[in-house]
């Protein structure tokens, strides 16, 4: 057992990769498809990141997280710079959940961030080996990763078109065409969420909750200004907000335009967009000011549903029955949130705990088969 114990590291930077996690795990999977050693077994805690080994061989390797600690915590693999290969997100304590990701040959961290904060504990993790990327041999998840690309160029494109627009009515002061643009804007970003993300600071620039943020550190982005907008009913003071989120923004979307991805990160990207759905849009708390949820929670399920799309070909190939059952499943989910329309957009959502409940419930059943779908793409 090799043991990280906690200290701080600066990120040098980051480069734009889709990340994500699988679903939880009652027992020890199978060893992945070029991982002859097995699964990769992590123990968390609130002060260690105990890794069974620091060297595996490259192509697709399974990390298995348990959380022995009493906080909440995040496993990551980060590349050179802080580029994300892999994360899970919301293992709480005494859970277990397992994370699925290709990795070429070269140098990685291995990192547990307990209280989800901060820069993590972080040790040396080593690949070696040539295995060949799946998409050189599978033509169907080669042509996913490309149909999945199409789909974030298209919808970074929108983003800046729609965050611009939003900015604009910012600075000139109009209250009442700045909270129509709000949810419209925000779309585009809660649908590629997991790429966007994935750059360090600037997804915390662009998205943090009050709560988020670190001391010492100026709250920015959306919720900073929608915060005026409804609770203050004004723009006035947020201009320089609204210009720094359209810098930020402008640098996703130029990042996300040369993004390349592979199979695993979409299967991966589109469970984490189902969590995301389940930790702050059911409960609530992500636009608790303008109570516009249920916008970023079909936005959330979009992005979910077009990385499932992109990956179809190969899974109708590999598991016919489980693309039947997301199919049905993502119908559902879009069908209760129907309840919720009004013209085009939501009502506010101000849901009882009952209600809430059943849109968890439809959540979870969609969120699990598709917690399966990244080790159907491991599947050689």
């Amino acid at each position: 057992m090799i043991t990280f114990t906690a200290r701080r590291a600066t990120a040098t930077g980051a480069v734009l990769l889709l990340a994500g996690l699988t679903g939880c795990a009652k027992e020890t999977p199978a060893a992945a498809p070029g991982d002859t050693a097995g699964p990769v077994a992590v123990k968390a805690t609130d002060s260690e990141c105990s890794l069974s080994r620091t060297d595996v061989k490259s192509g697709t390797s399974t990390f298995s997280i348990s959380n022995n600690g009493s906080k909440v915590t995040e496993f990551y693999v980060y590349a050179e710079g802080d580029r994300v290969m892999g994360e899970v997100e919301n293992i709480g304590p005494g859970l277990k959940r397992d994370l699925i990701v290709e990795l070429p040959t070269g140098k990685y961290q291995a990192v547990c961030k307990p209280g989800m904060v901060g820069d993590g504990i972080r040790g040396d993790l080593n690949v070696t080996g040539a295995a060949a990327a799946q998409v050189d041999e599978d033509t169907a998840l080669k042509q996913a990763a490309d149909s999945y690309q199409s789909y974030i160029n298209s919808q970074a494109v929108a983003l800046e078109q729609k965050t611009t627009e939003f900015v604009t009515a910012v600075k000139a002061g109009d209250v009442a065409k700045a909270k129509a643009l709000f949810p419209v804007s925000r779309t585009y970003w809660e649908r590629i969420e997991p790429v966007a993300e994935s750059f360090g600071d600037l997804d915390p620039k662009i998205d943090a909750r009050v709560n988020d943020v670190e001391p010492g550190t100026d709250w920015t982005g959306y919720h900073r200004i929608e915060q005026s907008l409804w609770e203050k009913n004004t723009t006035k003071g947020m201009e320089k907000y609204a210009d720094q989120l359209l810098v930020d923004v402008k640098t996703v979307v130029a990042k996300a335009k040369v993004v390349k991805l592979n199979p695993l990160q979409l299967a991966n990207g589109a469970k984490e967009l189902l969590d995301e759905v389940a930790t702050g849009k059911v409960t609530g708390e992500e636009d608790r000011y303008s109570h516009t949820d249920l916008w970023d929670f079909q936005a959330n399920v979009e992005g979910s549903q077009a990385a499932i799309q992109a990956l179809r070909p190969a899974l109708q190939q590999r598991d016919p029955a489980l693309v039947t059952t997301l199919d049905t499943n993502f119908k559902a989910v879009f069908a209760a949130l129907d309840k919720y329309r009004v013209g085009d957009g939501f009502k506010p959502y101000t849901a009882t705990e009952a209600e809430k409940k059943q849109l968890g419930a439809v959540v979870d059943a969609l969120a699990e088969p598709v917690s399966k779908v990244a080790g159907v793409v491991a599947k050689k």
